[in-house]
């Protein structure tokens, strides 16, 4: 991913969920994925994707049970 699809996509992710603490962060050397970041927290990874000329972007966060809340 550039530099540009990185700051694109942190923006998109901060408008979304209202939220400025997202940081996206550009993998070296460039795989076309970058780290999410929340809170200095590493929280999934953004893979980019080019299929017949269209761009398009995966969140994909992995969230382990041992972080899940217990239910009441």
């Amino acid at each position: 991913m550039t530099r540009t699809e990185t700051l694109r996509v942190q923006r998109y992710l901060r408008e979304k969920f209202a939220n400025d603490s997202f940081v996206v962060k550009e993998r070296r050397p460039s795989d076309g994925t970058a780290e999410v970041m929340l809170d200095d927290e590493f929280i999934g990874v953004v893979y980019r994707d080019e299929d017949e000329g269209e761009v398009s972007f995966a969140f994909h966060m992995t969230i382990l049970d041992i972080d899940l809340p217990e239910t009441s």
